[in-house]
């Protein structure tokens, strides 16, 4: 079914650590409400690496499940950053218990043997990390030594020397927002090595986490209570980890120039919930901007991988509200709001370790009136949206929906329950719509009828792929003046397959994997670099066109990279940008 062997958990061997030298002399910013000293040069790249910057006041006691406040005056002593921090987080089961092991399986071509039923597992614990904390708004910069110098040498002032700035918002299903999880280097490295420095920035909000740690596929995985809990009553408030990027991206704006980064040319880079949550950028305010920053978008282009978010009904956040209290054992978030930390911790990891439904998440960004006035995709389509001239970079992987699709989906009776489960409040014509003509259960792959499926499974992940991902890349590529699009074609092609290729670290030449190839990973760097820098995809890669010269993207493959016609369905997105947002 699937022409892929092999095992599935190779992406850690990528991960390469830098070399720190960490000296008292390093340089100290002065950001107006703090002093903050660089911790560490990273001696293979001669960049500084300025670690937790606080952005925002801690959204704790009072402040909690409510939108970020700039942080407070503390200059009393100098910042190094030297206490990590990252944001509240959870597991869960069905991925953990079910997703990593069935995808072994079908790599391997052997028979899984578990239980489709989320329940018959125990719920997975997360090992516990010290670094977890509610305390967790805060930022790294990691800049070049001569990009710093030379911005230090004018005190920040906007000219020409200043450089482009890459800011990273990392995914995992908006339960992902550790700030150190990806290490840069492999791409500023590309930079330097292309005389096109560029300052990296990454950054936390509030999330709950998921990464399994031990295997390959990084994952979407849900939206944690810090970040996301509201209620109808007005207690609560909507998309509190959307305010948080929000915030940081100002900062950004506002401080960036002091490192040497230019605040005129800030790309914004997200890849699954992290480019959800670019559109959610974009969207923001009905596309139109707010009149805290008058107008206009505090970035300027973006990179935008695999975007997903999981719309959410009013009654499904109230529902999953309720859920909270109830293992807080309190009535009302004003009540949550002064519980000791770790019980808010502790019942946001059982709420989302618990998700019954298989591919599916507790949380996720609601439309509520303000921030987010109506879904992404009627907010991005609709003829007013200001900010169509921004230059994007988008991209999928080829079968983003597999690792989706429980193991009941290989019989073809388990489709409708499959995707009545991302989709509750699917009307029976709807549903009828779906799977008899969008995605009728015909496997015949040279029939005219439907070529795009062999299997059960293939038809329920291509389903998947199309509401989740490929859709949301359509009209990404269909509503920007200049669009480039790409398609990760290298097998088994699963959602974030593309990412350790993203950030591949080729200062180390001795990386072996399996479904890995460094001159791909070279080729994809040297285009991002390009595009963070110029705007355009680099001219000594593979010739790229715009997506509306010709509706074509570039496909990646190994010892393949070429131009083909975009192979998203149309027809069928259109019902998706109705149906899911």
């Amino acid at each position: 079914m699937y022409p892929w062997t092999g095992t599935i958990y190779i992406f850690p061997l990528l991960v390469v650590l830098p070399t720190w030298t960490v000296a008292s002399s390093l340089p100290v910013v002065d950001l107006g409400y703090e002093l903050h000293q660089a911790i560490a040069l990273d001696e293979s790249i001669q960049a500084y690496n300025f670690s937790n910057i606080r952005y925002a006041a801690p959204p704790t006691g009072t402040r909690r499940f409510l939108p970020p406040s700039p942080p407070t005056e503390d200059r009393g002593e100098i910042q190094s950053g030297s206490v990590g921090r990252v944001c509240p987080q959870a597991s869960l089961t069905w991925e953990m218990a079910i997703m990593v092991p069935f995808l072994d399986s079908m790599a391997s071509g052997t028979e899984f043997h578990g239980s489709s039923i989320v329940g018959d597992y125990p719920a997975v614990e997360l090992a516990q990390d010290s670094r977890v904390t509610e305390d967790c708004l805060f930022l790294d910069v990691i800049v070049p030594k001569s990009v710093f110098e030379r911005g230090a040498e004018d005190g920040g002032a906007k000219n020409t020397s200043l450089a482009p700035v890459l800011v990273w918002i990392d995914g995992g299903g908006y339960i992902s927002g550790d700030k150190t999880e990806k290490d840069p280097t492999g791409l500023l490295q590309q930079g330097i090595d292309k005389e096109k420095e560029f300052v990296f920035v990454a950054l936390n909000y509030r999330v709950s986490l998921i990464r399994p740690q031990e295997k390959c596929v990084s994952l979407t995985g849900k939206l944690g209570a810090f970040g996301w809990l509201s209620d109808i009553s007005g207690e609560g408030f909507a998309n509190a980890g959307l305010y948080d990027q929000r915030l940081a991206l100002e900062w950004v704006r506002e401080h960036i120039a002091l490192f040497g980064g230019d605040p005129a040319r800030v790309t914004v880079m997200g890849e699954s919930a992290g480019g959800g949550s670019v559109i959610h950028q974009l969207a923001a305010y009905g596309g139109n901007g707010t009149n805290s920053d008058e107008g206009e978008l505090p970035f300027h282009q973006a990179i935008i991988q695999s975007p997903v978010w999981y719309p959410q009904s009013t009654q499904q956040q109230e529902s999953a509200r309720r859920q909270f209290l109830e293992l807080l054992n309190v009535t009302s978030i004003e009540e949550a709001r002064s519980l000791e930390s770790n019980q808010l911790i502790a019942a946001n990891a059982e709420q989302i370790a618990s998700t019954s439904a298989y591919g599916t998440f507790t949380y996720g960004p609601v439309v509520d009136g303000t921030f987010a006035p109506d879904l992404p995709s009627r907010i991005l389509l609709d003829p007013s949206f200001k900010w169509k001239h921004l230059r994007v970079l988008s991209s999928h992987t080829s079968d983003e929906g597999l690792a989706f699709i429980p193991p009941a989906g290989m019989n073809s009776s388990a489709y409708e329950s499959i995707i009545e489960a991302y989709f509750p409040g699917l009307l029976p014509e709807t549903m009828g719509n779906i799977s008899q003509t969008l995605y009728p259960p015909v496997y015949n792959s040279s029939s005219p009828q439907n070529p795009e499926y062999g299997s059960p499974m293939e038809r329920a992940s291509l389903t998947v792929s199309d509401a989740f991902f490929q859709c949301k890349n359509l009209y990404l590529n269909t509503i920007f003046n200049t669009t480039y699009a790409y398609v990760f074609n290298m097998p088994p092609g699963l959602h974030a397959q593309d990412i350790p290729f993203t950030f591949y670290n080729h200062s180390v030449p001795d990386v072996e994997a399996e479904f890995f190839d460094e001159d791909l990973a070279l080729t994809m760097q040297d285009h991002i670099v390009s595009f963070v820098r110029e705007g355009v995809p680099s001219p000594q890669a593979t010739p790229w066109e715009a997506y509306e010269e010709h509706g074509r993207v570039l496909s990646l493959a190994s010892k393949n990279v070429t131009m083909i016609p975009d192979p998203v369905d149309n027809s069928r997105c259109r019902l998706w940008w109705e149906w899911s947002g």
